[in-house]
């Protein structure tokens, strides 16, 4: 029985047992079974390992005043950019701290992401036979556990859309900028937060888009993959740690 006869009587199930479909009640069917046509939840994981196997990234840790492009802005005792994109390491003392473990405060320094909001974690669907797939990116991070992490489809700041580091485009960032002028139908986009103990009121525009179908759209390197929701859900209870969180927050919202 194909993908979409399978669905249907899913479907007709619920509605016998009288719950409200809505447009994520596909979203549940995809997470009960393995619907891939691009290959095994162990075909992922070893292409995922193949990629952290040939990655060249390497970090050495140096004095702050050592890092290029960034150093201390006098006046406001800030860490810049010289672009003053990106983001500001800032000192804020904080008191009135009732309800934690140091109640009489602390001083601690802050990440400020410019404007505050940090950029799009966009991940894109398009359906291959009728079956649901979703584009993720093997993407390395300098401080990522094993430098490599299963990522969304786009995972950029909006100081990286605009080329505040004069390097490359980012990969499909066009389908989330302007979905519009565009073959695809947006799901999900909305504001979420970051983690508040280290970074300063920022959020991210996380959105899920749909490509259509009958539209041809290529693979921009193999450190792209399309896959199933089923392997993405299994592998963020069982690999967890190869998983970056953005694509495990946008997984909340369906």
């Amino acid at each position: 029985m194909n993908y979409k006869m399978q669905l249907e009587q899913y479907l007709l199930f619920l509605t016998e047992l009288g719950y409200e479909l809505d447009q994520f009640s596909e979203f549940k069917f995809e997470s009960l079974k393995d619907h891939s046509l691009f290959g095994s939840k162990q075909e992922l994981i070893d292409w995922y390992y193949a990629i952290v196997n040939k990655s060249t990234m390497k970090m050495e840790r140096i004095p702050l005043s050592e890092c290029k492009e960034w150093s201390l802005d006098i006046e406001t005792g800030s860490i810049c950019h010289s672009s003053s994109e990106f983001f500001r390491v800032e000192g804020y003392r904080i008191t009135g701290t009732t309800t934690r473990e140091v109640t009489v405060g602390w001083d601690q320094p802050f990440l400020t992401q410019q404007g505050f909001d940090g950029g799009i974690l966009g991940l894109l669907r398009k359906r291959f036979d009728g079956v649901p797939h979703y584009l993720v990116e093997a993407k390395e991070e300098p401080g990522n556990y094993n430098i490599v992490q299963i990522s969304t489809t786009v995972q950029a700041t909006f100081s990286n859309l605009k080329r505040a580091h004069k390097g490359s485009t980012t990969n499909y960032s066009y389908l989330f900028l302007n979905p519009e002028d565009h073959p695809v139908t947006v799901i999900m986009d909305q504001w979420t937060s970051e983690d508040g103990g280290r970074l300063f009121n920022k959020r991210n525009r996380s959105m899920l888009i749909e490509y259509d179908e009958n539209t041809e759209l290529s693979l921009m390197s193999d450190r792209f993959r399309w896959v199933s929701l089923h392997q993405l859900k299994t592998l963020v209870s069982e690999e967890n740690a190869i998983i970056a969180p953005h694509i495990r927050g946008i997984l909340s919202g369906v």
